[in-house]
């Protein structure tokens, strides 16, 4: 029962240790921003061009999340067509010995 629980903790343990995803981090940043109050103009320019920088980053993990996803596919189906053409080869090969060994 002992290592049971104990397995159990572990695994709560290494599991809260990923590292948290690109989404997270962003959010972080923007809710720190949203809870700072400028004191003057010039801060609350520095603040506002922070936001728009944030708005932009959070647009292009958007688009790279996109392409890697499209990537992703691409590969997917590569390897696919890849294993196929083994498989195919395979079979020829097979084919081929069948007739020397028939003969």
């Amino acid at each position: 029962m002992k290592d049971l629980i104990n397995n159990i903790t572990w695994g709560f343990i290494k599991e809260s240790r990923e590292t948290p995803s690109i989404r997270s981090y962003l959010q972080s940043i923007s809710d720190t921003l949203n809870s700072i109050s400028p004191r003057s103009r010039t801060d609350e320019r520095r603040l506002e061009i922070a936001k728009n920088n944030l708005l932009e980053v959070k647009r292009n993990v958007i688009k790279l999340e996109e392409k890697v996803q499209l990537l992703e596919e691409q590969v997917k189906v590569l390897e696919e067509e890849k294993n196929k053409d083994i498989i195919g080869e395979d079979n020829k090969w097979k084919s081929y010995l069948m007739q020397i060994f028939v003969i």
